[in-house]
């Protein structure tokens, strides 16, 4: 899907292609599509409208997004305390290196009076730089300036600035040209070569690690078998929110938006975004 989005040239339609197939777009869509047909075929109509409202109260709740991303992605469990042991121990080889991937950013955050991580990256970089820190591994960032911003600094520069001044723990690459992950992958890889990376610690939250894990096989491959660098996941955002159970079954925003990232990054999975 991605070729056929480059062929046509209409790549940075991308966001808005995904915006409209996501929820609340097609719900919408079809309540008002149900409120129309009342006039004319009254039974189906409220049928229509009374499906769409439920579709929308269910895809707003915690409890659905939970089950979703269970069983629609199967994501890796957290790295272990053991893993992270062995980690370490591989780090005196030199052939392991961390990559954290974007997840957004702020053009200009007024409080700081400059650019910002979104929410979701800052998380994933807090994580890459500990997971550093507690094995001795070098850590890369990679992410540039996305499909669905309108410009200003890249991911990577605006992760660098926060790494090194705010954590204290400047990162050794930053990838600041990709638009999104299977670039994340292409570039990270080719970036990571030359210094003969042999094994990535793949760091990205966890609805996002099958197609990020899969993108980065994918473009490994294509180094060639037999200098295809191994990857090993280190998701992030595993933790299920700590509600009552009637909370879990109200509508919220923390429920819409882990409902609504499931359901999109599933798209992908099947487009081959």
């Amino acid at each position: 899907m991605n070729d056929l989005f480059v062929l046509l040239g209409i790549e940075s339609w991308k966001p808005v292609i995904t915006a409209l197939l996501l929820p609340p777009a097609p719900l919408l869509v079809s309540t008002l599509a149900g409120a129309r047909m009342i006039s004319w075929r009254r039974g189906l109509g409220w049928v229509i409208v009374a499906l769409s409202v439920v579709l929308m109260w269910l895809s707003c709740c915690t409890a659905v997004g939970e089950w979703l991303l269970r069983h629609l992605l199967h994501p890796p469990l957290a790295l272990t305390a053991d893993r992270i042991d062995t980690l370490k121990r591989e780090a005196a080889a030199g052939r392991t290196a961390i990559v954290v991937l974007g997840g957004g950013a702020q053009s200009l955050a007024p409080e700081y009076g400059l650019s910002n991580l979104e929410p979701w990256s800052l998380e994933r970089l807090r994580y890459g730089l500990w997971l550093g820190r507690e094995t001795g591994l070098p850590v890369a960032f990679s992410g540039g300036v996305g499909f669905g911003r309108a410009g200003g600094p890249s991911e990577a520069e605006i992760a660098a600035r926060i790494a090194a001044r705010e954590f204290g723990r400047p990162l050794r690459w930053h990838e600041d040209e990709s638009r999104d992950t299977r670039e994340n992958a292409t570039r990270s890889i080719a970036m990571l070569k030359p210094a003969g990376i042999t094994q990535l610690v793949l760091v990205t939250h966890a609805f996002h690690m099958p197609r990020a894990r899969r993108d980065f096989e994918d473009a490994a491959r294509r180094v060639g078998p037999a200098s295809a660098p191994r990857i090993v996941p280190a998701p992030v955002g595993l933790a299920l929110r700590n509600e009552s159970p009637v909370l879990r079954w109200i509508p919220s925003y923390d429920g819409f938006t882990l409902t609504r990232q499931v359901l999109r990054e599933q798209l992908g999975l099947l487009a081959g975004a």
